[in-house]
Protein backbone atom coordinates (compact mmCIF):
# COMPACT_ATOMS: atom_id res chain seq x y z
CA UNK A 1 0.00 0.00 0.00
CA UNK A 2 1.13 3.53 -0.78
CA UNK A 3 1.23 5.31 2.57
CA UNK A 4 1.19 8.80 1.04
CA UNK A 5 -2.48 8.29 0.10
CA UNK A 6 -3.61 6.90 3.45
CA UNK A 7 -5.74 9.25 5.57
CA UNK A 8 -4.26 9.98 8.98
CA UNK A 9 -7.63 9.57 10.68
CA UNK A 10 -10.57 7.36 9.69
CA UNK A 11 -12.85 8.89 7.06
CA UNK A 12 -16.39 7.61 7.47
CA UNK A 13 -19.22 7.67 4.99
CA UNK A 14 -20.71 10.75 6.65
CA UNK A 15 -20.29 13.17 9.53
CA UNK A 16 -23.16 15.03 11.21
CA UNK A 17 -23.61 18.77 10.93
CA UNK A 18 -23.61 20.45 14.33
CA UNK A 19 -24.92 23.92 15.16
CA UNK A 20 -22.89 26.61 16.89
CA UNK A 21 -22.62 25.73 20.58
CA UNK A 22 -23.23 29.34 21.60
CA UNK A 23 -26.54 29.45 19.72
CA UNK A 24 -27.47 26.05 21.11
CA UNK A 25 -26.78 27.24 24.66
CA UNK A 26 -28.92 30.34 24.09
CA UNK A 27 -31.87 28.20 23.05
CA UNK A 28 -31.26 25.81 25.92
CA UNK A 29 -31.61 28.73 28.33
CA UNK A 30 -35.08 29.35 26.94
CA UNK A 31 -35.97 25.69 27.43
CA UNK A 32 -34.52 25.75 30.97
CA UNK A 33 -36.56 28.85 31.76
CA UNK A 34 -39.78 27.29 30.49
CA UNK A 35 -39.04 23.90 32.12
CA UNK A 36 -40.99 22.42 29.19
CA UNK A 37 -38.79 19.54 28.03
CA UNK A 38 -41.23 17.38 26.05
CA UNK A 39 -44.95 16.82 25.34
CA UNK A 40 -45.45 19.12 22.35
CA UNK A 41 -43.54 22.19 23.52
CA UNK A 42 -42.88 25.44 21.68
CA UNK A 43 -39.76 24.16 19.88
CA UNK A 44 -41.71 21.11 18.72
CA UNK A 45 -44.49 23.26 17.28
CA UNK A 46 -42.06 25.67 15.60
CA UNK A 47 -40.10 22.86 13.96
CA UNK A 48 -43.26 21.33 12.48
CA UNK A 49 -44.27 24.71 11.08
CA UNK A 50 -40.83 25.39 9.59
CA UNK A 51 -40.62 21.95 8.02
CA UNK A 52 -43.88 22.42 6.14
CA UNK A 53 -42.21 25.30 4.31
CA UNK A 54 -38.82 23.62 3.81
CA UNK A 55 -40.32 20.38 2.50
CA UNK A 56 -43.07 22.15 0.47
CA UNK A 57 -45.88 20.08 1.99
CA UNK A 58 -49.28 20.82 3.52
CA UNK A 59 -48.87 18.94 6.78
CA UNK A 60 -45.97 17.74 8.95
CA UNK A 61 -46.10 15.64 12.12
CA UNK A 62 -42.72 15.12 13.76
CA UNK A 63 -41.64 12.06 15.75
CA UNK A 64 -38.82 10.93 18.01
CA UNK A 65 -37.39 8.81 15.17
CA UNK A 66 -38.19 7.79 11.63
CA UNK A 67 -39.02 4.19 12.49
CA UNK A 68 -41.73 5.21 14.94
CA UNK A 69 -43.01 7.64 12.31
CA UNK A 70 -43.25 4.88 9.68
CA UNK A 71 -44.87 2.51 12.16
CA UNK A 72 -47.47 5.16 12.88
CA UNK A 73 -48.05 5.94 9.20
CA UNK A 74 -49.05 2.35 8.53
CA UNK A 75 -51.20 2.34 11.67
CA UNK A 76 -53.09 5.53 10.85
CA UNK A 77 -54.06 4.21 7.42
CA UNK A 78 -56.05 1.46 9.16
CA UNK A 79 -54.92 -1.36 6.90
CA UNK A 80 -56.65 -4.72 7.51
CA UNK A 81 -54.62 -6.91 9.91
CA UNK A 82 -52.89 -9.71 8.06
CA UNK A 83 -53.12 -7.95 4.71
CA UNK A 84 -50.15 -7.67 2.37
CA UNK A 85 -47.96 -4.63 1.69
CA UNK A 86 -45.85 -4.67 -1.45
CA UNK A 87 -42.39 -3.23 -0.86
CA UNK A 88 -38.75 -3.41 -1.93
CA UNK A 89 -35.99 -5.64 -0.54
CA UNK A 90 -33.41 -2.95 -1.35
CA UNK A 91 -33.82 -0.83 1.76
CA UNK A 92 -32.92 -0.48 5.43
CA UNK A 93 -34.45 -3.23 7.63
CA UNK A 94 -36.76 -0.73 9.35
CA UNK A 95 -38.95 -0.69 6.23
CA UNK A 96 -40.17 -4.31 6.33
CA UNK A 97 -39.96 -4.32 10.14
CA UNK A 98 -42.58 -1.55 10.31
CA UNK A 99 -44.87 -3.59 8.09
CA UNK A 100 -44.48 -6.69 10.25
CA UNK A 101 -44.89 -4.82 13.56
CA UNK A 102 -48.26 -3.64 12.26
CA UNK A 103 -49.35 -7.28 11.81
CA UNK A 104 -49.11 -6.89 8.05
CA UNK A 105 -47.22 -9.10 5.60
CA UNK A 106 -44.36 -7.71 3.49
CA UNK A 107 -44.28 -8.86 -0.10
CA UNK A 108 -41.01 -8.11 -1.87
CA UNK A 109 -41.06 -6.78 -5.41
CA UNK A 110 -37.94 -6.54 -7.55
CA UNK A 111 -36.28 -3.20 -8.25
CA UNK A 112 -35.55 -1.21 -11.37
CA UNK A 113 -32.03 -1.78 -12.71
CA UNK A 114 -31.70 1.93 -13.41
CA UNK A 115 -33.29 3.72 -10.43
CA UNK A 116 -32.84 0.88 -7.89
CA UNK A 117 -36.27 1.78 -6.51
CA UNK A 118 -39.23 -0.62 -6.57
CA UNK A 119 -39.97 -1.62 -10.17
CA UNK A 120 -43.41 -0.15 -10.82
CA UNK A 121 -43.82 -2.42 -13.86
CA UNK A 122 -43.51 -5.46 -11.60
CA UNK A 123 -45.86 -4.36 -8.80
CA UNK A 124 -49.16 -5.57 -10.23
CA UNK A 125 -48.01 -9.17 -10.52
CA UNK A 126 -47.92 -9.17 -6.69
CA UNK A 127 -51.37 -7.60 -6.22
CA UNK A 128 -54.15 -9.90 -5.04
CA UNK A 129 -57.26 -9.76 -2.87
CA UNK A 130 -55.07 -9.59 0.26
CA UNK A 131 -53.06 -6.55 -0.87
CA UNK A 132 -53.79 -3.35 1.05
CA UNK A 133 -50.87 -1.01 0.32
CA UNK A 134 -47.65 -0.24 -1.50
CA UNK A 135 -44.64 0.92 0.51
CA UNK A 136 -42.10 2.43 -1.85
CA UNK A 137 -38.61 3.57 -0.90
CA UNK A 138 -36.87 6.50 -2.58
CA UNK A 139 -33.25 5.32 -2.72
CA UNK A 140 -30.23 7.68 -2.48
CA UNK A 141 -32.56 10.58 -3.29
CA UNK A 142 -33.84 8.86 -6.45
CA UNK A 143 -37.66 8.86 -6.41
CA UNK A 144 -39.83 5.89 -7.14
CA UNK A 145 -41.99 6.04 -10.25
CA UNK A 146 -44.65 7.89 -8.26
CA UNK A 147 -46.99 8.50 -11.20
CA UNK A 148 -47.16 4.85 -12.19
CA UNK A 149 -47.52 3.73 -8.57
CA UNK A 150 -50.39 6.21 -8.12
CA UNK A 151 -52.19 4.73 -11.15
CA UNK A 152 -51.74 1.19 -9.82
CA UNK A 153 -53.00 2.22 -6.38
CA UNK A 154 -56.12 3.83 -7.83
CA UNK A 155 -56.81 0.83 -10.04
CA UNK A 156 -56.67 -1.58 -7.09
CA UNK A 157 -57.82 0.75 -4.27
CA UNK A 158 -54.51 0.57 -2.42
CA UNK A 159 -52.88 2.97 0.02
CA UNK A 160 -49.44 4.32 -0.82
CA UNK A 161 -46.72 5.14 1.72
CA UNK A 162 -43.21 6.29 0.86
CA UNK A 163 -40.07 5.81 2.90
CA UNK A 164 -38.34 9.10 2.02
CA UNK A 165 -35.52 8.74 4.55
CA UNK A 166 -32.98 9.60 1.81
CA UNK A 167 -34.89 12.53 0.38
CA UNK A 168 -34.83 15.59 2.62
CA UNK A 169 -35.68 18.55 0.30
CA UNK A 170 -35.89 16.34 -2.80
CA UNK A 171 -38.28 17.80 -5.35
CA UNK A 172 -39.76 16.46 -8.58
CA UNK A 173 -40.19 19.29 -11.07
CA UNK A 174 -40.40 21.76 -8.19
CA UNK A 175 -42.90 19.81 -6.06
CA UNK A 176 -41.85 18.49 -2.66
CA UNK A 177 -41.50 14.71 -2.74
CA UNK A 178 -43.47 14.52 0.52
CA UNK A 179 -46.65 15.31 -1.39
CA UNK A 180 -46.60 11.90 -3.11
CA UNK A 181 -48.84 9.06 -1.98
CA UNK A 182 -51.00 9.05 1.13
CA UNK A 183 -48.06 9.65 3.44
CA UNK A 184 -44.26 9.97 3.38
CA UNK A 185 -41.71 9.41 6.13
CA UNK A 186 -38.50 11.45 6.46
CA UNK A 187 -35.67 10.45 8.76
CA UNK A 188 -33.80 12.99 10.89
CA UNK A 189 -31.17 10.56 12.15
CA UNK A 190 -27.70 11.99 12.80
CA UNK A 191 -26.37 10.35 9.62
CA UNK A 192 -28.73 12.39 7.44
CA UNK A 193 -28.05 15.75 5.78
CA UNK A 194 -30.56 17.38 8.16
CA UNK A 195 -30.95 15.82 11.58
CA UNK A 196 -32.34 16.24 15.07
CA UNK A 197 -29.87 13.66 16.47
CA UNK A 198 -32.72 11.12 16.35
CA UNK A 199 -36.03 12.00 14.80
CA UNK A 200 -38.31 11.90 11.82
CA UNK A 201 -41.58 13.15 10.44
CA UNK A 202 -44.61 12.25 8.37
CA UNK A 203 -45.91 14.46 5.58
CA UNK A 204 -49.40 14.19 4.09
CA UNK A 205 -51.94 16.17 2.09
CA UNK A 206 -55.03 14.99 3.96
CA UNK A 207 -55.31 17.23 7.03
CA UNK A 208 -57.74 14.78 8.64
CA UNK A 209 -54.74 12.63 9.57
CA UNK A 210 -53.23 15.31 11.81
CA UNK A 211 -55.40 14.77 14.90
CA UNK A 212 -55.24 11.00 14.58
CA UNK A 213 -51.44 11.12 14.37
CA UNK A 214 -51.33 13.44 17.37
CA UNK A 215 -53.15 10.87 19.48
CA UNK A 216 -51.18 7.89 18.14
CA UNK A 217 -47.81 9.45 19.02
CA UNK A 218 -49.01 10.43 22.52
CA UNK A 219 -50.43 7.20 23.99
CA UNK A 220 -53.86 8.02 22.57
CA UNK A 221 -54.28 10.70 25.24
CA UNK A 222 -56.79 13.43 24.36
CA UNK A 223 -56.86 15.20 27.73
CA UNK A 224 -56.41 14.43 31.42
CA UNK A 225 -59.53 12.28 31.46
CA UNK A 226 -59.73 10.71 28.01
CA UNK A 227 -57.66 8.15 26.12
CA UNK A 228 -59.23 7.82 22.68
CA UNK A 229 -56.84 5.50 20.84
CA UNK A 230 -54.14 2.87 21.36
CA UNK A 231 -51.10 5.06 20.93
CA UNK A 232 -47.39 4.86 21.58
CA UNK A 233 -44.81 7.40 22.70
CA UNK A 234 -43.57 8.99 19.49
CA UNK A 235 -43.11 12.59 20.59
CA UNK A 236 -39.94 14.52 19.87
CA UNK A 237 -38.49 16.26 22.92
CA UNK A 238 -37.59 19.94 23.03
CA UNK A 239 -33.82 19.40 22.94
CA UNK A 240 -34.08 17.44 19.71
CA UNK A 241 -36.40 20.04 18.24
CA UNK A 242 -33.94 22.76 19.26
CA UNK A 243 -31.14 20.99 17.36
CA UNK A 244 -33.47 20.69 14.39
CA UNK A 245 -34.32 24.40 14.32
CA UNK A 246 -30.65 25.32 14.45
CA UNK A 247 -29.70 22.78 11.79
CA UNK A 248 -32.33 24.22 9.47
CA UNK A 249 -30.16 27.35 9.44
CA UNK A 250 -27.01 25.53 8.32
CA UNK A 251 -27.98 22.49 6.24
CA UNK A 252 -28.04 24.48 2.99
CA UNK A 253 -24.40 25.47 3.48
CA UNK A 254 -23.55 21.82 4.12
CA UNK A 255 -25.41 20.94 0.95
CA UNK A 256 -23.35 23.42 -1.07
CA UNK A 257 -20.13 21.88 0.24
CA UNK A 258 -21.37 18.43 -0.72
CA UNK A 259 -22.23 19.60 -4.23
CA UNK A 260 -18.60 20.69 -4.70
CA UNK A 261 -17.38 17.34 -3.33
CA UNK A 262 -19.73 15.46 -5.63
CA UNK A 263 -18.42 17.45 -8.62
CA UNK A 264 -14.88 16.39 -7.72
CA UNK A 265 -15.91 12.73 -7.50
CA UNK A 266 -17.75 12.89 -10.83
CA UNK A 267 -14.91 14.66 -12.61
CA UNK A 268 -12.29 12.17 -11.47
CA UNK A 269 -14.24 8.90 -11.53
CA UNK A 270 -16.43 9.23 -14.61
CA UNK A 271 -13.66 7.99 -16.90
CA UNK A 272 -12.59 5.08 -14.70
CA UNK A 273 -13.52 1.89 -16.48
CA UNK A 274 -15.79 -0.35 -14.42
CA UNK A 275 -17.24 2.46 -12.30
CA UNK A 276 -20.68 3.87 -12.95
CA UNK A 277 -21.74 6.99 -11.08
CA UNK A 278 -25.32 7.06 -9.85
CA UNK A 279 -27.17 10.27 -10.77
CA UNK A 280 -30.66 11.48 -9.88
CA UNK A 281 -33.02 11.70 -12.88
CA UNK A 282 -33.64 14.90 -14.82
CA UNK A 283 -36.13 17.17 -13.07
CA UNK A 284 -35.22 15.84 -9.61
CA UNK A 285 -33.25 17.93 -7.11
CA UNK A 286 -30.42 15.98 -5.50
CA UNK A 287 -30.85 15.68 -1.73
CA UNK A 288 -27.06 15.27 -1.47
CA UNK A 289 -27.35 12.59 1.16
CA UNK A 290 -25.19 10.04 -0.63
CA UNK A 291 -22.59 9.68 -3.35
CA UNK A 292 -23.03 6.28 -4.90
CA UNK A 293 -21.04 4.34 -7.44
CA UNK A 294 -21.71 0.95 -8.99
CA UNK A 295 -18.68 -1.27 -9.51
CA UNK A 296 -18.77 -3.77 -12.37
CA UNK A 297 -16.27 -6.47 -11.48
CA UNK A 298 -15.56 -7.68 -15.02
CA UNK A 299 -14.41 -4.27 -16.28
CA UNK A 300 -13.03 -2.79 -13.06
CA UNK A 301 -10.99 -5.87 -12.29
CA UNK A 302 -12.09 -6.19 -8.67
CA UNK A 303 -15.41 -6.84 -6.97
CA UNK A 304 -17.27 -4.22 -4.97
CA UNK A 305 -16.48 -6.18 -1.82
CA UNK A 306 -12.77 -6.17 -2.63
CA UNK A 307 -12.80 -2.41 -3.18
CA UNK A 308 -14.71 -1.92 0.06
CA UNK A 309 -12.08 -3.89 1.97
CA UNK A 310 -9.09 -2.25 0.29
CA UNK A 311 -10.43 1.24 1.00
CA UNK A 312 -10.25 0.40 4.69
CA UNK A 313 -6.50 -0.07 4.33
CA UNK A 314 -6.36 3.63 3.44
CA UNK A 315 -8.60 4.57 6.41
CA UNK A 316 -11.63 5.12 4.13
CA UNK A 317 -14.83 3.52 5.43
CA UNK A 318 -17.41 3.31 2.68
CA UNK A 319 -20.77 1.52 3.03
CA UNK A 320 -22.46 -1.26 1.08
CA UNK A 321 -25.97 0.19 1.15
CA UNK A 322 -27.99 -2.05 0.85
CA UNK A 323 -26.31 -5.39 1.43
CA UNK A 324 -27.58 -7.91 2.17
CA UNK A 325 -31.14 -7.49 0.92
CA UNK A 326 -33.93 -7.40 3.51
CA UNK A 327 -35.29 -10.52 1.83
CA UNK A 328 -32.16 -12.35 3.00
CA UNK A 329 -32.60 -11.51 6.68
CA UNK A 330 -33.67 -14.31 9.02
CA UNK A 331 -37.24 -13.02 9.61
CA UNK A 332 -37.98 -12.75 5.88
CA UNK A 333 -35.86 -15.23 3.95
CA UNK A 334 -38.53 -17.96 4.02
CA UNK A 335 -41.18 -15.76 2.37
CA UNK A 336 -42.11 -16.86 -1.16
CA UNK A 337 -41.41 -13.35 -2.45
CA UNK A 338 -37.88 -13.50 -1.00
CA UNK A 339 -36.67 -16.09 -3.52
CA UNK A 340 -33.75 -15.06 -5.69
CA UNK A 341 -35.81 -15.97 -8.76
CA UNK A 342 -38.33 -13.28 -7.78
CA UNK A 343 -35.62 -10.66 -7.19
CA UNK A 344 -32.94 -11.07 -9.90
CA UNK A 345 -32.20 -7.35 -10.33
CA UNK A 346 -31.98 -6.63 -6.61
CA UNK A 347 -29.64 -9.57 -6.15
CA UNK A 348 -27.35 -8.18 -8.84
CA UNK A 349 -27.44 -4.55 -7.72
CA UNK A 350 -26.68 -5.45 -4.09
CA UNK A 351 -23.22 -6.62 -5.23
CA UNK A 352 -22.44 -3.42 -7.17
CA UNK A 353 -23.33 -0.37 -5.06
CA UNK A 354 -20.88 1.46 -2.84
CA UNK A 355 -21.48 4.71 -0.96
CA UNK A 356 -18.37 6.87 -0.74
CA UNK A 357 -17.78 9.46 2.01
CA UNK A 358 -19.88 12.58 1.51
CA UNK A 359 -19.82 15.35 4.10
CA UNK A 360 -18.71 18.97 4.09
CA UNK A 361 -15.66 18.42 6.27
CA UNK A 362 -14.17 16.02 3.72
CA UNK A 363 -13.56 18.88 1.31
CA UNK A 364 -12.77 18.59 -2.39
CA UNK A 365 -9.17 17.69 -1.54
CA UNK A 366 -10.35 14.73 0.50
CA UNK A 367 -12.64 13.59 -2.30
CA UNK A 368 -9.78 13.87 -4.79
CA UNK A 369 -7.59 11.77 -2.49
CA UNK A 370 -10.26 9.06 -2.32
CA UNK A 371 -10.47 9.08 -6.13
CA UNK A 372 -6.71 8.59 -6.34
CA UNK A 373 -6.95 5.71 -3.89
CA UNK A 374 -9.65 4.05 -6.00
CA UNK A 375 -7.52 4.44 -9.13
CA UNK A 376 -4.53 3.02 -7.27
CA UNK A 377 -6.60 0.06 -6.09
CA UNK A 378 -7.76 -0.61 -9.66
CA UNK A 379 -4.26 -0.52 -11.04
CA UNK A 380 -2.57 -2.47 -8.26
Amino acid sequence: MHSELKFEKPVYVTSPILPDLGKFNDMLRAIWASKWLTNHGNMHAELEKRLESVLKVKNVSIFNNGTIALLTALKVLDLPPGSEVITTPFTFPATPHCITWNHLKPVFCDISAESMTIDADMIERHVNSQTSAILGVHVYGIPCDTEKIEMIAKRHNLKVVYDAAHCFTTEINGAGIGTCGDMSMFSFHATKLFHTVEGGCLTYDNSEYREKLYFLRNFGIKNEDEVVDIGINGKMNELQACIGLLNLEIFEEEKRKRIAIRSTYVEQLQTVSGIRIVHVPEGVTDSMGYFVIRIHEDTFGLSRDAVYQKLKEYNVFSRKYFYPLCSEYEPYKSLPSSSEENLPVANRVKREVLCLPLFGGLGTAGAAQICEIIKRIRNS
